[in-house]
């Protein structure tokens, strides 16, 4: 499949960020990866929460088989897309316990290589509703596939950061099985585990300790939807393109800090490990919802 796409000025691109007010989101292509990494070393000291999204092409096959429960094949499902598919993006914002974000840049959007000419690679293969869906949010493949990061490069960086397999670290995420599937592919560079306990013991080493903005919804009355649509119920406002992990991460940090304020009396840790969709509850759900209170709100 041959795609045409528009030229593009890369001295416009690499140079173009998202400012509002104080939020600042940074583009990282190959050329500032290493220079980006500096400067996340130095802000994660202080920023220990760091909100995460990221695109990727969709979903492009289903197991077959049986399968010992619907959670077995969710897992499954996802396993085998994450080991078949490229990321494409990945945002990082970083906050501090009170959901500040640092001055200046507070976001970094990392742009990976990704080929859409899927008979010269092909590895790169993708949902064609997917990379309409990333195209029309303001992507440019070609320069992904011309100036992307390498995602072996990108991984020996991220270990070395100070933001994985640290315990001071807190990751906040929505609906994020794929979201830290390809984040374990890459940390690993090897495909995701068969059964899905080894994948969460992967994600306890890498990300001890992580929260899913979609599971905290499942316990907090009238909650309902996607990122955008959390957002607006809870009057939060977008900085960037909708659909871009840089803005998604930094609204999924956002939701996080304003449901934590408004449904829970400052009890949220025993949701940590949890991911929307993913696992059973490795404790009774009672125990939780008894931490969820908005005015006496309950699931």
């Amino acid at each position: 499949m041959t795609l045409q796409m528009p030229a593009v000025n890369f001295d416009l691109l690499k140079s173009k960020t998202y400012r509002e007010e104080n939020h600042f989101i940074k583009n990282v292509w190959k050329h500032n990866l290493h220079e980006e990494f500096h400067l996340i070393r130095q802000i994660v000291q202080k920023y220990q929460w760091v909100a995460m999204d990221t695109e990727f092409p969709g979903v492009v096959a289903r197991p077959i088989g049986e399968f010992r429960s619907t959670a077995d094949y969710q897992y499954q499902l996802l396993r085998c897309n994450v080991d078949l598919l490229r990321i494409i993006q990945l945002g990082l914002t970083f906050m501090d316990e009170n959901g500040k974000t640092p001055p200046g840049c507070t976001t970094w959007q990392f742009n990976f290589k990704f080929n859409l000419q899927s008979l010269k690679n092909r590895e790169d293969m993708y949902a064609q509703d997917s990379i309409d869906l990333l195209q029309n949010s303001g992507l440019q493949f070609r320069e992904h596939e011309e100036h992307g990061i390498e995602p072996i490069e990108f991984a020996e960086l991220l270990i070395t950061s100070g933001i994985v397999l640290m315990d001071n670290i807190n990751w906040l995420s929505f609906h994020s099985g794929y979201d830290f599937g390809y984040l374990l592919k890459l940390l690993t560079d090897q495909n995701l585990p068969q059964e899905e306990s080894e994948f969460f013991e992967s994600l306890k080493l890498y990300f001890p300790t992580v929260y899913d903005v979609k599971y905290l919804m499942k316990l907090c009355k009238n909650l309902k939807g996607g990122l955008q649509e959390v957002a607006d119920q809870l009057e939060l406002r977008r900085v960037g393109p909708q659909h871009q992990a840089g803005s998604d991460s930094h609204l999924t940090g956002m939701a996080f800090f304003k449901i934590k304020e408004i449904f829970f009396d400052g009890k949220i840790e025993s949701t940590s490990g949890h991911l929307y969709g993913l696992g059973a509850p490795s404790s009774p759900i009672n125990n939780i919802v008894q931490e969820c209170v908005e005015n006496g709100s309950s699931p």
